[in-house]
């Protein structure tokens, strides 16, 4: 593969505290607790961080927050949201500063065009960032979230014209991940998402490692180092008793933000969440349902 990234990196959640700002304080505590659940690395500003809700300071915040917790321990990956290729550059070069490792391209605000203009989108991003920075670059290719995809060849194009292109952040099935990778002949490391679905075949399936929320990250990485030591069946067991938990916050980007957060800050140990709207509002039944997840799991370690 082309980096050296492995493992399984919890994107953070977006947490506000009373007056509606971003919680520093909780931001910090819960990647204090990602680190201490034996995270391999983190990632911020996703759609788990509700990114479309926060500011240009916020954004830039969470990521010098991030990276300060982090002290240089593990890599930090930073999801780039930006209406002009331009912007996104200048957010790639300005996140790079603030600490972040390699950084993950979403697509540009613009529904419905040919394959071939995203691909130069991203091609004009990356060849922005190389004039200034050796900084690694992914994209995130998640159709079924934000409406834009790119199919394997497309994603084999981008790679093969784009040197620091070198990453990618897939949304998908197992089985479509190890399509991709054998379209790119090995060429990218593939992380995928999907809070962690099918964890034990994305790794048989040759991902570099997943990118879920935080609820069960810890679980997670417990899982990644099983099946990297060989041990398939101490994985195996492990992840069937998440895969429920998975199952239920993964059903659309309403649901894992409404119970996913809650079950992450329940966890934690974390104030009562805050909600910034739009979102989701939980129903009593929803939150039984999150609440016994998250005491079957118990505290998060560092909490």
């Amino acid at each position: 593969m082309s980096t050296t990234f492995r493992g399984i990196y919890p994107i953070l959640y977006a947490f506000f505290g009373a007056d509606g700002r971003l919680d520093e304080a909780a931001m910090r505590r819960q990647v204090r607790c990602c680190l201490a659940g034996g995270a391999h690395g983190l990632a911020v500003l996703g759609l788990a961080t509700e990114v479309n809700k926060l500011s240009a300071t916020e954004k830039r915040d969470v990521v010098r927050w991030s990276a300060e917790e982090i002290a240089g321990r593990v890599p930090l990956a930073v999801t780039v949201a930006e209406a002009t290729a331009e912007d996104a550059a200048q957010f790639v070069l300005d996140a790079q500063a603030l600490g972040a490792t390699w950084c993950i391209l979403q697509p540009p605000p613009v529904r419905g065009l040919p394959e071939s203009e995203y691909v130069a989108w991203y091609g004009l991003v990356a060849d922005l960032v190389a004039k200034r920075s050796e900084i690694p670059l992914g994209i995130q290719n998640a159709a079924a979230y934000i409406g834009v995809g790119l199919s394997p060849g497309g994603v084999a194009a981008l790679a093969k014209r784009h040197r620091n292109v070198k990453l990618i952040k897939a949304e998908d099935s197992a089985v479509d991940v190890q399509r991709l990778i054998e379209a790119t002949e090995g060429r990218l490391t593939v992380f995928n998402g999907r809070a962690g679905l099918e964890l034990p075949d994305c790794l048989r399936a040759g991902c570099a490692g997943m990118i879920p929320a935080p609820e069960c990250a810890d679980v997670q990485a417990r899982i990644y180092d099983f099946m990297a030591a060989g041990d398939e069946m101490a994985a195996e067991v492990e992840y069937r008793g998440i895969a429920p938990m998975i199952a239920f916050a993964m059903q659309g980007v309403a649901m894992f933000l409404c119970y996913g957060k809650r079950m992450t800050a329940w966890r934690m140990g974390l104030p009562e969440i805050v909600e910034r709207p739009p979102a989701l509002p939980p129903t009593p039944f929803g939150l039984a349902c999150a609440r016994r997840f998250a005491d079957a799991l118990g505290r998060y370690p560092g909490a």
